[in-house]
């Protein structure tokens, strides 16, 4: 029999890769049963037969696996057996060895061999879905025609916001890394505080907070990919958004400064935010200043079991307003933390907004990180900010946040 391949046509559309042993993961075999069992009954309540997970966040909880894009697809695909990464043949056996569970690796020989994969990892498991979970909040129109393609008998349901509600509650291990997470955070921020100066640029400032902070992460966590690691350190002008990213600008005196570390840890977000000034600040900055900084202390205090999102932001609101600088806040008071980052990521439900209605409960994580912007020209003009993270324990809350804030220790001598 001539087995000798003459074309693409011939190869196979999809691998079996178990390059190499499995990896340590981030966390334990049981924590991730427990976040399966989870889904599992969140599937036999919705009577799911299946479901796939196509975003970040959703993928990566589930089985630690964290993908790269370039234009392909990822999937995990969870049913009442088995878990099931379904990866791009560049990742070879990377995402085997990263994940939890098993793998199915697609290749790039035909068109929709990923949808192929997905057929494939429930034919393994002797599933015929009537009825799929999906993520509609990430998956876009195309990718749901596509699915709904390869499974034309199955009907496509959103599991998303359930996912999302499972995600808010923060197990033991969760809150061991987040607060690792928050720790070198802290670090970053000191390694930023010494390379200030007058005539460094910001991007110089940031790439010191992103450097130790990173090999921070490599030594405690060296069993996982070190990837992700951030910095927006901004000065002047350029504070006056939260998610400005670092410029070749010179920091002056007299500066208003903004102080944003963002370590990621396998996947984990953490972040410390700070207002610094370069030299003695004047009068009405100083006093903008305090204000935040006042609000920012009376969050920290409303954070608690039992709050609810939407008062804890009305009642902050009554503090600018008594100021009469309401409108110069920029956004929401705080948010929950776990799987996140600035491209994928987001528990839109445990947001400290005023159309939020939940309510906190223990084990969750959440920031609380005032900020008003006053426009250029305008006296105290710039962005101030500070951030804290706390973890909600069942009678109190724990603020893993230890860097300064505050005009008393971020005054930077010129």
């Amino acid at each position: 029999m001539n087995t000798t391949v003459t074309s693409v046509n011939d190869l196979d559309r999809l691998k079996t890769l178990h390059n190499g042993e499995k990896q340590q993961l981030t966390f334990s075999d049981a924590e991730f049963e427990r976040r399966l069992k989870g889904l599992r009954e969140i599937m036999a309540a919705k009577d799911m037969d299946a479901v796939i997970l196509t975003s970040y966040q959703g993928i990566k909880y589930y089985s630690d696996f964290l993908f790269t894009y370039f234009g392909r697809s990822y999937a995990l695909v969870v049913t009442q057996k088995n878990t099931t990464t379904v990866t791009a043949n560049i990742d070879a056996g990377m995402p085997w060895r990263t994940s939890f569970g098993d793998n199915i690796v697609y290749t790039d020989w035909r068109r929709d061999n990923f949808y192929y994969g997905l057929q494939e990892a429930l034919k393994r498991d002797g599933v015929k879905a009537k009825k799929i979970g999906i993520e509609d909040d990430t998956v876009p129109a195309l990718i749901r025609e596509r699915l709904q393609d390869a499974f034309p008998d199955a009907t496509l349901e959103d599991v998303s916001q359930d996912a999302m509600r499972q995600r808010m509650i923060k197990s033991a291990e969760e809150i061991e890394v987040i607060k690792h997470g928050a720790r070198i955070g802290d670090l970053g921020g000191e390694a930023i505080r010494q390379a200030i100066r007058e005539g460094v640029m910001e991007y110089e400032v940031a790439l010191a907070g992103t450097e130790a902070m990173t090999h921070e992460i490599a030594k405690t966590f060296p069993h996982r990919e070190v990837r992700d690691t951030w910095v927006w350190f901004q000065s002047g002008i350029n504070t006056d958004g939260a998610h400005n990213w670092a410029t070749t600008r010179k920091l002056q005196k007299g500066d208003i400064l903004s102080l944003n570390c963002f370590p990621m840890t396998s996947g984990y977000y953490t972040a410390l935010e700070r207002t610094l000034f370069l030299g003695e600040p004047d009068e009405e900055s100083l006093r903008l200043w305090n204000i935040n900084v006042e609000v920012h202390e009376r969050g920290l205090e409303l954070i608690k079991p039992g709050a609810v999102c939407k008062d804890i932001a009305l009642e902050l609101n009554e503090i600018y307003a008594g100021y009469g600088i309401l409108p110069k806040r920029t956004f929401g008071y705080g948010h929950s933390f776990g799987v996140l980052s600035h491209y994928y990521g987001r528990e839109a439900g445990l947001e400290l907004r005023e159309d939020i209605e939940t309510v906190i409960e223990p084990g969750m994580v959440v920031s609380m990180e005032p900020m008003i912007t006053i426009e250029d020209g305008q006296p105290g003009a710039g962005g101030y900010r500070e951030h804290d993270i706390l973890v909600v324990g069942e009678d109190s809350v724990e603020n893993i946040t230890k860097f300064p804030y505050g005009p008393e220790k971020n005054i930077i001598e010129a």
